[in-house]
């Protein structure tokens, strides 16, 4: 088959949307993983699946990343997750799909394989980073696990837990519908442990507070629509616009559901605690 002409220009040509790619050699990829073994350098693969194979006279749960036609190995205890931890297995198989980075162990030519760890690629990431960081910097986060009430994010090899408080001025019900795994935000550094290697931060300070000019939008005994965005054993919060949710009283003789438009009536607001208490005085739908 014939070389395709790569060196022509095209007007709005993007080689990834290309229908012909250029072969890699099998010794271009060796090259790679032998100059990743003999520099302790950190390189990135995507993990594409999970086999139970024998180490070291037994069997362990093995990520496996395809280098071209080259096996490599991650197993579990060399993930970057606590094997300890009986949610690990399940932690370690989220990952599925996801490109991540890791360090050459061992490879073996003839065989086409080869051993790497992603638990010492992190720690060096997280070194790297604890040289980098301080107390006030703005850095790239991506999110790991979501859960209902805090997101657990990457900083580069440091892992950090966000609560919902720290995520946004409003009130959210379920970060799982706002938030996925893959999501980038920008945080900014609370606190750093060099010690332990935690770091807290927020994406909070990054976002602009609602108070106090909303409160000069929502005055005392005005009535104005809002959306329910939860609802609570002590109160149904109503939102009136972005990052600005009021607290309302449960109705007596009527219930209402997440999403549903309300009318609310202003009982106070609070600038200092910046909140807002409403009553709901009609059920638009």
């Amino acid at each position: 088959m014939a070389e395709v002409l790569n060196s022509v220009l095209i007007e709005g040509f993007d080689p990834e949307k290309a229908e012909y790619k250029p072969m890699v050699e099998e010794d271009t990829h060796w090259m790679e993983i032998q100059s990743a073994y003999q520099n302790d350098k950190i390189i990135s693969g995507f993990l594409v699946g999970f086999e139970n194979i024998k180490l070291n006279e037994k069997k362990e749960l093995c990520g496996i990343i395809w280098k071209g036609k080259i096996k490599g190995l991650i197993p579990l205890r060399e993930s970057g997750v606590n094997p300890e931890d009986q949610q690990a297995i399940n932690k370690y198989r989220a990952l599925s799909g996801r490109e991540i980075n890791f360090k050459v162990l061992h490879f073996d030519k003839e065989a086409n394989i080869f051993l790497a760890s992603r638990k010492k690629a992190r720690e060096e990431m997280a070194d790297i980073t604890l040289r980098k960081i301080d107390v006030g910097y703005n850095i790239h986060c991506v999110i790991r696990e979501v859960y209902q009430g805090h997101v657990v994010g990457d900083i580069g090899g440091i892992d950090v837990t966000i609560p919902v408080f720290e995520l946004t001025y409003g009130w959210i019900d379920d970060l799982r519908d706002h938030y996925k795994p893959g999501d980038h935000i920008r945080v900014q550094v609370m606190e750093i442990n060099k010690e332990t290697k935690e770091v807290k931060v927020s994406h909070k300070p990054l976002l602009q507070n609602p108070f106090p000019d909303c409160a000069t939008r929502y005055v005392k005994n005005g009535e104005y629509v809002g959306r329910v965005s939860g609802v609570q054993n002590y109160g149904v919060f109503v939102n009136l616009e972005e990052g600005v949710d009021s607290l309302a009283p449960h109705l007596k003789f009527q219930n209402v559901k997440k999403g549903d438009k309300v009318l609310v009536r202003v009982i106070n607001v609070d600038v200092q605690k910046e909140q807002i208490r409403t009553k709901i005085v009609r059920v638009l739908s």
